[in-house]
């Protein structure tokens, strides 16, 4: 093996030969490793899609002797990022042994049971149902992957022609089939009517390559997608256009975007007719070469062919009839439109049920759209959370694509609507579905935190990601909200700069929400200041200052997430960090006590006119927040020393030592009691919750 790098036009290659060296002849280590970087390219295949594996002998904890064991992606895993810990360790003549005792197609189900007949690992993840596709191949690494080049030559129209014209004899052929062992025997036979081949393509779905060692594999599964990508290229390059030409001009990037994040929270409300949904848009050249299409009235309702891709994106998209120069702020009128669209949408996914189920097929999912296509303008998607919708999105481009490929070969063809259903309701996909875990109290919400870069604001952030909500970090210091998207998992968090003090600032931040997420559920005013001072010392600045940012903020805040919640139709919170000085009169404190109770005010006075859009407005109250809290970095907390006759370095005991329960109050106190606001107390709105240890003068009633 010699360290020469390849050069591919239509596939990233990249083994790193001093990386393969330090994992020394560890078969498994190569394998995750060359499944790694296939699973980085998604041209190759998407998040969870595909599989691979490696065989190596290993001894047989029972007898001593050495066996053969296969090494496989585990259920639910995905190669792109892919450990140990996911994936199966089974012995490979056990796995063969179970053709004794298959009984045909409708012995499937009982048989993926059966693979746990044959772990040779304990710590192995639950088989997936590809498993016998690989243990039924002789080959040490194999690699089933979905690239778009390889299904659009899969789900052309005579693709075993098209297989035969691209490889020659190198390659085999398999018609569609559900995954499964008997797909697995197929394989099989096909490797034995055709010795020599490289790989196999199967109908439909997607590519079977090998190798003998981790690296032949790797190139073998590159070489293969590069000549399918290359044969597409030249069939584009000579056609001169793809999908039939543009029938719709794309909006310029800004004026797309604008329209997205305005249409979003009225499509997230419509998708969410059953359950919440978060969403997640593009506007990628692919997008829009697709939806702009004359074809895509054709190729749309077709629905994608590989069983990856519609197991993610619906069998079909939505596609909206709206012109690009359509006034989407006009709530009234656009939802005039596009509620029969989503109710035929539903009607026919309810008759797709209908017509294809089998008498133990699983109750009707949500028959909302995943995806929605809005020509000139780009494609929205919604799932369960952002990391679903992004992936589903991610599927439908490669399904655009195959599309793509499929046309300029012969022609796009796509799975009939009954096999389609098939893999949707699969006993098997269901029985995956119960066992993900419980959802979080939060799951499915979109939160805007204002005063996020720090402090109480991102306690609060922090508390309420923890608890399943996306959140939108808001601040006016980008580098403090830069650190602090760090610390959260991806597709969990997004930021926006904003000055609260500015209406447009604000209209930017949620513009950034709804692009992000879909929407917003949630809105907490954390951001503040505080100024500690006499009567007299107290300018007109200072009062300008603490109004506008305390006040006037909340209103605009409160104004613009109320338009958004109302576009949703699901109602929603609001949520007003004040202070116990709103409550209670003290020295030196005019300007910001004035803010703090204007604050809680205007909180009661909008759950009065909120309740009947089931939007709940409350009110949490900190009291000596010093740890941790960036209004006591500076000035604050010399006046309030002051006021107090002490130094500032005896503010924390003081402010333990005056509250009933002797407690030091933290930041995460703080986001606690707003979580029991959005999260537990679903019945509760107008209230005051002190998070403050317990100040009897600050008692509410």
């Amino acid at each position: 093996m010699g360290d020469i790098v390849q050069n591919f036009k239509h596939v990233d290659y990249l083994w790193d030969f001093d990386k393969a060296r330090e994992l020394g002849d560890d078969q498994v280590a190569l394998f995750l490793y060359r499944s790694n970087i296939l699973g980085s390219d998604l041209r190759i295949t998407n998040y969870g899609g595909g599989n691979t594996s490696c065989k190596t002998i290993e001894k047989d904890p029972l007898t001593n002797k050495e066996v053969e064991v296969m090494w496989v992606k585990g259920s639910g895993g995905d190669i792109g990022t892919l450990t140990r810990s996911g994936i199966a360790g089974l012995y490979t003549e056990r796995l063969r042994d179970l053709k004794n005792v298959y009984q045909g197609l409708s012995d499937e189900d009982r048989m993926v049971g059966l693979f746990n007949h044959c772990i040779y690992d304990l710590d192995s993840k639950a088989p997936s149902i590809d498993t016998p596709l690989h243990g039924l191949l002789p080959f040490k690494h194999i690699d089933h992957l979905h690239p778009d080049a390889l299904i659009a030559v899969a789900a052309a129209k005579d693709s075993e022609k098209v297989t035969k014209e691209i490889w020659g004899d190198t390659m085999g052929w398999v018609p569609w089939q559900r995954p499964g062992f008997d797909l697995g025997l197929q394989l099989e036979k096909c490797l034995n009517d055709n010795p020599g081949i490289r790989g196999i393509v199967l109908g439909s779905h997607g590519l079977f390559t090998w190798g003998d060692t981790s690296y032949d594999c790797y190139m073998n599964s590159l070489e293969v997608i590069e000549m399918a990508s290359d044969y597409i290229e030249k069939k584009i390059a000579a056609q001169g256009s793809v999908f039939g030409g543009q029938k719709v001009t794309s909006l310029p990037a800004e004026e797309r975007k604008e329209k997205a994040a305005t249409l979003m929270p009225l499509l997230r409300g419509l998708c969410s007719s059953e359950n919440r949904m978060i969403g997640h848009f593009t506007d990628s050249d692919t997008v829009l070469e697709y939806s702009n299409s004359k074809d895509l009235e054709r190729l749309a309702p077709m629905g994608t062919s590989c069983p990856d891709h519609f197991l993610r994106t619906k069998i079909q998209p939505l596609v909206l009839t709206l012109d690009t120069a359509e006034n989407v702020a006009d709530t009234e009128a656009i939802l005039k439109k596009l509620t029969p669209a989503f109710e035929t949408y539903r009607a026919e996914y309810k008759e797709y049920y209908e017509n294809c189920k089998r008498d133990n097929s699983p109750a009707m999912r949500d028959p909302n759209p995943v995806i929605i296509i809005y020509p000139g303008v780009g494609m929205f998607s919604f799932a369960k959370n952002k990391q679903t919708a992004r992936v589903a999105s991610e599927f439908y481009v490669n399904a655009i694509n195959v599309m793509r490929g499929a046309e300029a070969i012969t022609e796009y063809t796509s799975l009939p609507r009954q096999e389609a259903f098939d893999i949707e309701y699969w006993l098997l996909e269901e029985a995956k579905l119960q066992r993900m875990p419980k959802e979080k109290p939060l799951s499915r919400k979109v939160a805007l935190i204002t005063g996020a870069g720090g402090g109480i604001g991102k306690a609060i952030a922090d508390k309420l990601a923890a608890e399943g909500a996306n959140v939108v970090l808001s601040d006016i210091a980008e580098d403090r909200l830069k650190k602090g998207l760090k610390t959260y998992k991806g597709d969990t968090a997004s930021y926006a700069v904003c000055d609260v003090t500015k209406s447009a600032s604000i209209a930017k931040a949620y513009e950034k929400a709804c692009l992000d997420f879909g929407g917003v559920d949630i809105m907490v005013h954390s951001a503040g200041l505080a100024i500690s001072k006499p009567l007299e010392d107290t300018t007109e600045a200072d009062w300008d200052l603490l109004q506008n940012v305390l006040v006037k903020g909340q209103f605009e805040l409160a104004k613009q997430a109320v338009a958004i919640m109302r576009k949703q139709d699901m109602g929603g919170d609001i949520i007003s960090i004040a202070s116990k000085n709103g409550l209670v009169s003290g020295p030196n404190n005019v300007g910001y006590g004035t803010s703090k109770a204007a604050q809680q005010h205007m909180a009661r006075l909008l759950a009065a006119e909120l309740g009947s859009s089931k939007i709940r407005v409350n009110t949490v109250n900190p009291d000596g927040v010093i740890v941790g809290s960036k209004i006591w970095e500076g000035d604050w907390a010399e006046g309030r020393a002051k006021a107090y006759g002490i130094t500032v370095e005896e503010l924390p005991a003081h402010y333990a030592k005056r509250n009933l329960l002797n407690e030091i109050i933290y930041p995460e106190d703080i986001a606690n009691g707003v979580f029991a606001c959005v999260g537990v107390l679903n019945k509760t709105t107008g209230n005051i919750i002190n998070v403050d240890g317990g100040m009897a003068t600050a008692f509410v009633r």
